[in-house]
């Protein structure tokens, strides 16, 4: 076992030097990642801190705090004597991730940029790029991981505030058992109190809000500067009664309520015809029409492997002709909230997944994720998108 000493290398227990995995250490200039590097110096690293820019344009890569953000970095890395560099990914954050997104609003669905930035840019290009070159990537998320006859899993935090791992559920097993999270297991409030105690520049700093790569700028004014507008009826799905205008579908998600400045309210988003350019509205009183508790996902993708391989004949995504109707008890979220739901899922003999839920859900939108988890919501299977 391994004992990790101050201020140096760390020794087992007879006092011999182990060797010493190289360290790619993602930062961001909030105090996650600033006490997540404290931690790994405190367990004898000195990790290679690396700020991934990216931008809200195609021909704009700063938004307004990523400078701000950068001399954070670079504080960081002088008080903890670290290497520190920046690296580029900005075009393809903007080729597989803002297109992924503009791509799904198109289409009238709820894209999660958060999660797909995660699989192919904060593990995947700089991967590519920079991360091969260490053994293992740090990141201040809050997750953790957990290795179960020699398989690295992704498993949740114990703040179920602040965990992460919904957004972590479509990053692959060889991703999974190279990352480390440093802060994982802790609470906000003790990285909090780790940063004022240590005297952090950013110790006081408030967490980000919102999508990534949008800093302070309005999700809907964004999609509104790259798709325009589209007018189309709004109605109320029990009667048909039109009772006014939406600006284009992908303005909306299912389920939401505030900002939509329709009269008579309060109304909830329950359906759109994208043949028809029709936006539907409930008051919320019919739960037959709001609610749901059947959930089809495409394209289902496990992090690690299925779980239930033996029985279904599928491992890591990859999907075999064999039909399989069993049903599975497990755990899961369908956004982005410290409650996990519970439910049953199953393959369905085309290939997808299906998930029973015990209770009927609000606001369930097509192109979200529905990530899984084990029934002890502790280990994340992976997630699909709702069909």
């Amino acid at each position: 076992m391994a004992l990790p000493m101050k201020g140096g290398c760390p020794k087992d227990r007879e006092g011999l030097l182990i060797y010493m995995k190289s360290v790619a250490a993602l930062v961001s200039g909030g105090v996650d990642s600033a006490v997540s590097v404290w931690m790994l110096k405190e367990q004898g690293y000195t990790p290679h801190l690396f700020y991934i820019k990216i931008g809200p344009e195609h021909d704009k890569e700063w938004n307004c705090t990523s400078e701000e953000d950068v001399e954070i970095c670079r504080w960081l890395a002088r008080r903890f004597g670290c290497p520190f560099d920046v690296v580029d990914l900005h075009k393809d954050y903007w080729d597989k991730v803002v297109g992924y997104t503009m791509d799904k609003a198109r289409m009238g669905l709820t894209p999660n940029p958060d999660v797909m930035c995660n699989r192919l840019i904060k593990f995947g290009c700089f991967e590519d790029v920079v991360g091969r070159d260490f053994d293992i990537t740090a990141t201040g998320h809050y997750a953790t991981t957990t290795v179960i006859d020699g398989k690295t899993w992704l498993s949740t935090s114990p703040d179920p505030v602040k965990d992460q791992t919904d957004f972590l559920s479509q990053i692959t097993s060889l991703q999974v058992s190279k990352l480390m999270f440093p802060i994982g297991h802790m609470w906000k409030h003790e990285v909090r109190a780790i940063a004022q105690r240590e005297q952090l520049l950013n110790a006081q700093r408030k967490d980000s809000q919102g999508i990534c790569f949008l800093g302070n700028v309005d999700f809907r004014e964004y999609v509104k500067r790259h798709l325009g507008e589209n007018p189309g009826d709004v109605r109320e799905i029990e009667t048909g009664h039109k009772i006014g205008q939406h600006r284009g579908l992908w303005f909306y998600t299912i389920g939401q309520r505030k900002g939509l400045g329709f009269g008579g309210g309060p109304w909830f988003v329950v359906k759109k015809n994208l043949r028809r350019n029709i936006l539907f509205v409930s008051h919320g009183y019919d739960p037959e029409r709001v609610y749901k508790s059947h959930i089809k996902m495409n394209d289902f993708h496990f992090i690690t492997y299925n779980p239930w391989e033996q029985e279904s004949g599928l491992a890591g995504g990859v999907q075999d002709p064999v039909p399989q109707m069993q049903a599975h008890p497990v755990t899961f979220k369908i956004r982005h909230t410290p409650e996990f739901l519970t439910g049953h899922v199953r393959r369905n003999t085309d290939g997808s997944w299906h998930l029973d839920a015990d209770q009927p859900i609000h606001g369930v939108a097509a192109g979200q994720f529905c990530v899984i988890y084990d029934t002890n919501h502790h280990l994340c299977y992976g997630s699909g998108e709702i069909d």
